[in-house]
């Protein structure tokens, strides 16, 4: 059985950081490229990042420069390295696998139960 289990949110004021872990079982998580997605109250979900099993990322322009996406295949841990948050970053984070990138940018084959990360002053 497939699980991706999340952990790292929580509350944080603008301009601080918080690291995201996602731990995953049930598949080959080497060959998976894993990504992180978000939904904010009203809104529709949205890629974050994305990490292909070679290591190749990709991020969504509103968090470049700010967000680094990695892995750890020993652990089988994804991680999302947040800093400079902003009040606009307050959303449900989800971890996401699937089979390349391309199918990241659209959808998952597995998710995870999401973790809340509110940034507030």
């Amino acid at each position: 059985q497939v699980h991706l289990v999340e952990s790292g949110g929580g509350l944080v004021q603008p301009g601080g950081s918080l690291r995201l872990s996602c731990a995953a079982s049930g598949f080959t998580f080497s060959s998976s490229t894993m990504g992180w997605y978000r939904q904010a109250p009203g809104k529709q979900r949205e890629l974050v990042a994305g990490i292909s099993s070679g290591g190749r990322t990709n991020y969504a322009d509103f968090v470049k420069g700010r967000f680094t996406i990695s892995r750890d295949n020993a652990k089988n841990t994804v991680y999302l390295q947040m800093n400079s948050l902003k009040p606009e970053d307050t959303a449900v984070y989800y971890c996401a696998a699937a089979r390349t990138l391309r199918e990241l940018m659209t959808s998952a084959d597995y998710w995870g139960q999401g973790t809340q990360v509110t940034v507030s002053s």
